[in-house]
């Protein structure tokens, strides 16, 4: 897949009251709010929070313990963004880790997909189609290739469950949903995909396949993906920022891209933790949230796949909204605990073990910890924070014999073309890049921090991206450059000869590693 880059905290303890989402509805029905430690709202975009909060200590958490695990998270450099803890419906611990600051909407990766999902729920629970209406009749002015028995047997229930018998792969970073990007029309690219298994036997990831159920809710309501969120879903949550990007026809992304708040993405796990009910109204019915985490069918990564959410069915039980990179919404039922995440790269298995050690006493309060709580506030704080930047030391003598220098470098699958690095005399550098896009080439140049710290500059929806780096050795330059909310994290290793440089970048949140080398041009 090349290189896409698109064109285009404060902390305070609170007490946070429960709001009405209209006139007609209902609190919540817990207990009293009590003094917390939660993330504030962003300066110049108060958003009303419908959560009650709590000590950690009063829903079985230890606070010190916690304290360490968000240290630990920082220390260990485990690229989490954000993190929130909730059990019994109150908030007990949130965070947000540097580079992140919570002002900004998030990229959902795949969450995306719980999130379709559920409009598709909301569509069901109104009338509006049926699960068992197949895939093709949404379509009838299309004309569809490899049309076989097996594809007109395709309904609406096999593409939420995952389990179309679409020839789909995850394999190859997802090589079927990166073909359809660069067709020219992705929803007539997933409909002319073969079926190769009988539908509903068989679980095979499937981005292409969500894409279609945002065409089909279209189809059938007569609005975008988006426009019915908004009235039967956002709306009622709340959800008042997002982006949600299109396909070239105008159908909303349903497999992915997806940009909320994480508080916002937290509404969803609470809606699902309260079976479908938000402040005392249903938003999608109970019958449809229980049987969205049934166990359906067990998939090659482990667990099992029910209508948008995966599965887990060792103890305790569990089920989750899961985006690569590391967005994450887990509900565990038996503790009734919800923990939601957004990141740059990283497993939940890296932070869960540190997190579930702080729940020392699952079935009764602990007693009040106010060391503890001291602590936790710290580590809320410290997280947070940029670094303090370290002395630069001095460069090497090949980086003013390559400073300013391109080099053209041979075809990868990264898709880059040309690099080249400017070195001054400060603790900042320039970064200059040439990429490959589906639509053409494009050119950046983006400023260095050399002494540990990012530089920013506005990326993708004018969300803020950061490039930081720093010689290792003598021939040896290695730069993070990190998209941060736009879900795109590369690491990359640089070494160079007087006119030659090689190169091995890594992108974190797919895990995927590319090698490439090129030479410097003529002055």
């Amino acid at each position: 897949m090349n290189l896409y880059i698109s064109r285009g905290l404060i902390w305070a303890a609170a007490t946070v009251l429960l709001y009405s989402c209209d006139d007609r509805s209902e609190p919540l029905e817990l207990g009293e709010s009590t003094a917390a430690l939660t993330a504030s709202d962003a300066a110049g975009n108060q958003r009303a929070a419908p959560w009650q909060t709590s000590t950690p200590e009063a829903q079985g958490f230890d606070s010190g313990k916690l304290a360490e695990a968000l240290l630990a998270i920082r220390d260990q450099n485990i690229h989490v963004h954000s993190l929130r803890l909730m059990r019994h419906n109150k908030i007990i611990t949130d965070a947000t880790f540097y580079p992140y600051d919570g002002t900004t909407v998030h990229d959902l990766a795949s969450d995306t997909k719980s999130v379709m999902t559920t409009l598709i729920g909301i569509a069901v629970d109104r009338g509006e189609l049926s699960l068992d209406e197949t895939m093709l009749s949404f379509f009838p002015e299309r004309s569809v290739a490899n049309r076989t028995a097996l594809k007109e047997r395709i309904t609406v229930r096999h593409l939420v469950s995952m389990s179309s018998g679409l020839d789909c792969t995850k394999e190859g970073g997802e090589a079927t949903l990166s073909a359809m990007l660069s067709s020219a029309d992705w929803v007539q690219f997933a409909l002319d995909l073969k079926a190769v298994q009988e539908p509903g036997t068989y679980f095979s990831y499937c981005s292409p396949g969500m894409h279609l159920l945002s065409a089909i809710l279209q189809q059938a309501t007569g609005m975008k993906a988006s426009e019915y969120a908004e009235r039967y879903l956002f709306g009622p949550l709340r959800i008042r920022e997002l982006i949600w990007p299109s396909d070239p026809q105008g159908y909303n992304t349903g497999w992915g891209d997806l940009r909320i708040h994480p508080d916002d993405l937290a509404k969803l796990g609470t809606l699902w933790r309260n079976h479908g009910r938000w402040h005392g109204r249903s938003l999608i019915s109970r019958a449809w949230v229980d049987a969205s985490v049934q166990p359906l069918l067990e998939t090659r990564e482990g667990g099992f796949y029910g209508y948008g959410w995966w599965v887990e069915t060792s103890e305790p039980a569990s089920y989750r909204a899961d985006g690569r990179g590391g967005q994450y919404v887990i509900v565990l039922p038996a503790l009734d605990l919800v923990a939601v995440t957004t990141g740059g790269g990283f497993d939940m298995d890296q932070i869960a073990p540190m997190l579930m050690a702080a729940l020392t006493s699952p079935d009764e309060p602990l007693p009040p910890n106010r060391a503890g709580l001291s602590q936790l506030r710290a580590a809320v704080q410290s997280v947070a924070l940029s670094p303090a930047p370290v002395q630069v030391a001095p460069l090497p003598a090949l980086a003013e014999q390559i400073s300013g220098k391109t080099f053209a470098l041979e075809p990868s699958s990264l898709g880059l073309q040309t690099i080249a690095l400017e070195f001054g005399a400060g603790a900042e550098a320039k970064l200059h890049l040439t990429v490959t896009l589906a639509d053409g080439d494009q050119s950046l140049s983006l400023p260095v921090g050399l002494d540990g710290v990012y530089r920013m500059t506005p990326g993708d929806y004018e969300l803020p991206q950061g490039v930081r780096g720093s010689w290792t050795d003598a021939q040896t330059f290695v730069f993070e450059y990190d998209r941060i909310a736009n879900n795109f994290h590369l690491m990359t290793r640089l070494q160079f000869s007087a006119d030659r440089v090689t190169g091995q970048s890594t992108e974190l949140t797919r895990g995927s590693t590319y090698e490439f080398q090129g030479t410097m041009l003529s002055p």
